[in-house]
């Protein structure tokens, strides 16, 4: 009976610890000062990823929005047989970055970093830092330019090369609604990002400006 209640203890912790990993989206995606009011741990994700590979802030962000609305479990759609047999999903996306597997298996070969997690959003904005500064390195688009860097998020970089998102209008919508938000959230964020950059107590100037 001690063994069961305490198999039942272990499980209950396990499943708090997991729930406890999971943020809830935002209740308003509309505004990065409102999305890091209620998640300044994705601020300093964000801002670590920037100083990494140099994709902005707002950038990334705006990323996050269109793949999977800061929602972490996010996967395609299954299609059905006869409406009830599930199949395949059709494609292998996931988490907030929506990452294809074997890209995500290339990011941790390239980058060492094997417990990166999809539905982690220091790591999925790590790995959208990383995807565009292969898309600026190979296909010279300015990190700043969230249109393009989409383009080659959605299509590849090889299919960006090829320029397959020329055949396919709603792509380039939805890259064009990708650049329209991140200007917007770059507009947001020069107003409020000072208090999540230097909101701990050991913050202050000259060591935070």
């Amino acid at each position: 009976m001690r063994t069961v209640r305490t198999l039942a203890w272990s499980m209950s912790v396990v499943a708090l610890l997991v729930s406890g990993c999971a943020s809830k989206p935002p209740a308003r995606t509309d505004n990065i000062c409102h999305i890091f009011e209620e998640h300044p741990r994705w601020y300093d994700h964000a801002k670590r990823s920037e100083e990494r590979w140099g994709t902005p802030i707002p950038v990334q962000m705006a990323f996050v929005h269109q793949e999977s609305s800061f929602r972490h479990n996010v996967r395609p759609p299954r299609d059905y047989f006869l409406g009830i047999i599930p199949r395949a999903r059709k494609s292998s996306a996931y988490g907030y970055s929506q990452a294809l597997s074997p890209t995500w298996k290339e990011y941790l070969e390239a980058t060492g970093r094997r417990n990166a997690r999809r539905g982690n959003m220091a790591d999925s904005l790590d790995f959208i830092g990383w995807y565009n500064d292969i898309s600026h390195r190979r296909l010279n688009i300015p990190k700043h330019d969230a249109e393009r860097l989409y383009l080659a998020y959605h299509e590849g970089h090889g299919g960006y090369s090829r320029g397959t998102y020329r055949a396919k209008p709603q792509v380039g919508r939805v890259a064009r609604r990708v650049n329209e938000r991140a200007t917007r959230y770059t507009g947001q964020l020069a107003g409020c990002e000072k208090q999540f950059r230097c909101r701990r107590f050991y913050q202050f100037w000259p060591f935070c400006r």
